[in-house]
C-alpha cells in the first residue's frame, strides 16, 4: 500500500487517511475521494492531502474484515456467533446467547502473527458470555492488506472461536446445618444468581444436619432431574475425608479433586455421582463475587468436561480479588 501526501489533482479514487473539514461539512477518514469529494477539498483550499493507495494484489479494510470474520464463523448457527457488518476495517463478534467462549490459543496466535495489520482480540477463554455480548473483534489496522496474507489469516481461523451453550438446566442444592440452625439463604441466592445468568434452575431447597450420614442419604435418594449437584457446608469443607467429601463417596460417589488453586476458592471439591458432576462450594461461594467455583460450574453447566488436570491448571490467573465478607482475608495479620 502507498501512504503519503499527493497533489490534489492525483488524489481522485484515493483513500483519504485522514478526517478533513470543509465547507459543506467534514469528510471521514477512510472514504473514497471521488468527484464530489475532490470538488469538496479544492473548495477548503487544499493544495494536497494524505492518502492511502491499495496497491495490486491488496484488498480494501472493510471486504478483507468481512472475509476474515467469515472465515471465523463459517456457521453462525453451529458456533452460537452473530458477525456485525464490517466498518472501518472491523467486525464484531456476538455472542448468540449465554455460554462460554471457547478460543483455540494456538489458532488465534498463528492468525495475529501472519501480518500485523490483521488482527484479532478476543475475551479469554471461558469467558461467559450473555447474549449480544461482544466475544471478539476483528480490526484490520490498514486501510489495505495483501491478499495472500489474508488468504493464511483465514487459513488459521478456521475452528479458532465457538461459544459453548448450556447444557444443564436443572440444579440441586444441598445445604448443612449445625445445631438444627437454618442456614442463612444468601448462599442459596448467590447460586441461584450464578446459574439464572446461564438459564439453570435450582430444585426447593434441602437442608440436612451436617454429618456425613444424613448428607449421603440425601445425595442417594436424588432423582434424575438433578443434572448437576451442588453441596453447601455449613463448615468449610477441610479434608479429603471432611463431611461433603466423606457423604459423596458413602452414597456411591466418586472424588474427582479436594481443593484447587484458585483463591478465593481453594476449598472447592468435585465429584461425580451416577455419571452427574458433583461440586461442594467453598465458603467464598456465598457471596456473588467471583471466586474459583464459578470456573467450574460454569464449565460443567455448558457441557464441558472438567478434571482435576484442569483444576490444578486454573492457578495461572487464579488469584481474584479478594472477597471482604471472608472470615479470614489474605493480608491478616
Amino acid at each position: 500500500m502507498r501512504f503519503g501526501s499527493v497533489p490534489l489533482d492525483q488524489a481522485l479514487g484515493a483513500v483519504l487517511a485522514h478526517r478533513v473539514e470543509t465547507p459543506d461539512g467534514p469528510l471521514p477518514k477512510g472514504a473514497v475521494i471521488g468527484p464530489q469529494a475532490l470538488a469538496r477539498l479544492q473548495s477548503a483550499g487544499l493544495a494536497e492531502v494524505i492518502v492511502a493507495r491499495p496497491d495490486p494484489g491488496e484488498l480494501g479494510e472493510d471486504l478483507a474484515a468481512a472475509r476474515l470474520a467469515a472465515a471465523l464463523v463459517p456457521d453462525p448457527a453451529g458456533q452460537g456467533l452473530a458477525l456485525t457488518p464490517a466498518s472501518t476495517g472491523r467486525v464484531n463478534l456476538l455472542a448468540a446467547g449465554p455460554g462460554l467462549l471457547l478460543a483455540d490459543a494456538t489458532r488465534v496466535h498463528a492468525l495475529n502473527s501472519v501480518h500485523p495489520m490483521i488482527t484479532l482480540a478476543t475475551l479469554p477463554p471461558f469467558a461467559r458470555m450473555g447474549a449480544r455480548s461482544m466475544a471478539a473483534t476483528v480490526k484490520i489496522i490498514a486501510y489495505a492488506v495483501p491478499e495472500d496474507a489474508l488468504a493464511e489469516a483465514c487459513h488459521h481461523a478456521a475452528g479458532a472461536l465457538r461459544l459453548a451453550p448450556p447444557r444443564l438446566s436443572r440444579a440441586v442444592l444441598i445445604e448443612t446445618a449445625l445445631s438444627g440452625d437454618i442456614p442463612p439463604a444468601k448462599g442459596r441466592e448467590a447460586l441461584a444468581l450464578r446459574l439464572g445468568r446461564l438459564g439453570a434452575m435450582l430444585a426447593p431447597r434441602q437442608i440436612v444436619p451436617h454429618r456425613s450420614a444424613p448428607l449421603a442419604d440425601a445425595l442417594a435418594g436424588l432423582g434424575p432431574e438433578a443434572e448437576v449437584i451442588f453441596i453447601l457446608t455449613a463448615s468449610a469443607t477441610s479434608d479429603a475425608a471432611d463431611v461433603g467429601p466423606a457423604a459423596l463417596q458413602a452414597a456411591g460417589g466418586r472424588l474427582i479433586r479436594f481443593g484447587m488453586p484458585v483463591d478465593p476458592g481453594n476449598l472447592l471439591f468435585l465429584g461425580d455421582l451416577a455419571g452427574r458432576p458433583v461440586i461442594g462450594l467453598p465458603g467464598c461461594a456465598r457471596s456473588p463475587a467471583l471466586n474459583g467455583a464459578d470456573w467450574v460450574l460454569e464449565r460443567l453447566i455448558c457441557g464441558l468436561p472438567v478434571t482435576a488436570a484442569d483444576i490444578a491448571g486454573m492457578g495461572l490467573g487464579g488469584l481474584l480479588k479478594e472477597i471482604p465478607a471472608r472470615g479470614r482475608l489474605r493480608e491478616a495479620p
